[in-house]
């Protein structure tokens, strides 16, 4: 039996986008039953919030979709740089504060890689917003996790942004 694959959604705080990658993707596995295949986790380029559970308006807005956030924050390492397959950045200052870590790191992709062009380039932070915001982060969320989820099975993948150009 292959070794699982990996893959770890990071935000900034590890309280509202990260959490939700890792619900999201982990309800499609469950769906799916490749339970014994992939390993989903999540972090935050902060420690500010380590050891909270996810922020309560995103648990709330995820859990009218039928997903539960139940990971506890903490801050990526540079031990999850080798030891993830994939590593999901939320924006692009994530990117940066991921790459700053380790800038020879190969297997860091933004969220919007996964997404077509019709899709801002950033997943918001709707940490200060309002209603909308959350239910942004769910809508691009879920339109990116199967293509992710194709990735890590090492199925045909091409970035819908590429094969629109």
């Amino acid at each position: 039996m292959t070794a699982p694959k990996s893959v770890l959604f990071v935000c900034l705080g590890n309280i509202c986008r990260s959490p939700t990658g890792e619900g999201v993707l982990q309800n499609l596995v469950e769906q799916r039953g490749l339970e014994d295949q992939i390993q989903i986790d999540s972090a935050g380029t902060i420690g500010y919030h380590e050891g909270n559970p996810a922020d309560r308006r995103m648990r709330n807005h995820a859990s009218q979709r039928g997903y539960d956030l139940l990971s506890r924050s903490r801050k990526i390492t540079a031990d999850d740089l080798e030891r993830f397959d994939l590593v999901i950045a939320m924006d692009r200052q994530n990117l940066a504060d991921i790459m700053s870590i380790d800038s020879s790191a190969e297997n860091v992709r933004l969220l919007s890689h996964f997404l077509d062009d019709n899709w801002p380039e950033d997943v918001p932070d709707p940490y200060y917003g309002g209603a909308d915001g959350f239910e942004t982060v769910l809508d691009m969320i879920e339109a990116a996790c199967p293509a992710i989820l194709d990735r890590l099975l090492g199925r045909e993948f091409e970035s819908p942004a590429e094969t629109n150009q």
